[in-house]
């Protein structure tokens, strides 16, 4: 077998490095040092997955953007060579619109793009800034150490979503233990199978109470899509399921590691904490989730036609897997990846994705992560990890990257 990186060649099967693998860096904001080692190499490299199948590994963040912006590249679960995560049996299904290709991609993410479109967002700051406050609130008036995620960084966004939504706050406990489960990698396919079942189960429910009595909510104004006719109620549900998840799971989890970050940077943390500028808290941002980058299994995709690209024709029906946490960490894009820098112009990121599939959901995550940077630090300038950054548990087993507790203290 053809090694197309280093042109050395083997009968053996196992030439083919293994994807994902297992974080090896001793830095947990790094990524391994053999993606690094495969990016130095060459854009691309040919992995095997859990199946025994062959993707392309895209490790380069010019590659990456291409890729993702071709629209030969398909999203389609059920396109021959997509790259699957898991077995059927995992329960890994279409999360509604973003395993579509257009023209029906299109038509689903059109119904929901009003709410979180950038003038929509930005009339929510001044609640979440309230949201932030009462919360900073609680922890000062009570003791310390707290843990961060539980008593922070989880509310801030489930509180956000789920009024968007329509869904009481009081269900939060019941979404978050299933959707823990939904994406953890330990948890068995049963389990995870289960955990969605009852939560999509749940959200039918709204969604059906949403037609009969509609209210001033994102699910009421799906509901009203069902009642027209242009969805079904089992869209609907997918639909809401797909917002509730991708709403409160990924920005909590960048709210800890973000702070975890800064906190061992104190150089960046003072820079930020002591400026008065909005504009440097958005830079902020958006470098961090550069350096961060929390979804680690790749953006996974199917290519339907001949493409050449760095030299290397990738043929139709093979897969191909853009690793996002090395593409936003490329020496060609950006200068001294490795090194977190608050001032650096990093918008270019490809944190959110490229191209027809960019996330949805990037103004309100932007304006949370604003929100919650811009205030923190200067409400509680003496914020400390309270303990050692050995003893903090990163989610290796999970497939959106973060800690699972972060105590602090002031």
């Amino acid at each position: 077998m053809a090694d197309t990186l280093t042109g050395r060649t083997s009968e053996a099967p196992d030439a083919v490095p293994d994807f994902p693998m297992p974080r090896q860096s001793r830095c947990p904001f790094d990524p391994p040092p053999a993606l690094k080692d495969l990016q130095r190499e060459g854009p691309l490299a040919k992995v095997r997955l859990w199946d025994g199948s062959e993707s392309w590994l895209v490790t380069r963040y010019a590659e990456q953007r291409a890729l993702l912006g071709d629209p030969r590249v398909s999203a389609d679960t059920d396109r021959p060579g997509y790259p699957t995560k898991a077995s059927p049996e995992a329960g890994e299904g279409k999360l509604s619109f973003i395993m579509m290709d257009d023209p029906e991609h299109a038509r689903l993410r059109r119904m929901v793009t009003a709410p979180f479109a950038v003038k929509k967002v930005e009339a929510l700051r001044p609640a979440v800034q309230r949201i932030v406050d009462g919360l900073i609130d609680d922890m000062l008036a009570g003791p310390a150490p707290v843990d961060l995620v539980d008593a922070f960084a989880l509310p801030i966004p489930s509180l956000v979503i789920c009024e968007l939504l329509g869904v009481p706050y009081e269900e939060h406990d019941f979404f978050q233990e299933h959707t823990r489960t939904m994406v953890r990698t330990t948890a068995t396919p049963e389990e995870r199978g289960a955990a969605s079942r009852e939560v999509a189960g749940y959200l039918a429910g709204v969604v059906g109470r949403r037609i009969a009595e509609p209210k001033d909510d994102l699910l009421s104004s799906i509901a009203g899509r069902v009642t027209a006719g242009e969805l079904t109620h089992q869209q609907a549900t997918e639909m809401a399921l797909l917002l509730l998840i991708a709403g409160h799971e990924t920005t909590a989890n960048m709210i800890a590691l973000g702070t975890l970050a800064l906190l061992q940077h104190p150089d960046q943390l003072t820079l930020l904490r002591e400026s008065e500028d909005p504009e440097l808290v958005a830079s902020a941002v958006e470098e961090l989730l550069r350096y961060l980058h929390i979804t680690h299994l790749g953006r996974r995709r199917a290519v339907t036609e001949d493409i050449e690209i760095a030299g290397q024709v990738i043929k139709a029906g093979e897969g191909v897997i853009m690793v996002n946490e090395i593409g936003n960490r490329d020496p060609e894009a950006f200068a001294d990846p490795d090194r977190l820098d608050i001032t650096r112009d990093a918008r270019r990121h490809v944190a959110f994705g490229f191209g027809v599939h960019q996330c949805l959901g990037q103004p309100l995550a932007r304006m949370e992560l604003q929100v919650v940077y811009g205030t923190l630090y200067k409400r509680i300038p003496t914020l400390r990890l309270a303990g050692d950054l050995r003893d903090v548990r990163f989610k290796t087993d999970a497939f959106i990257y973060g800690v699972h507790e972060l105590p602090v203290s002031w």
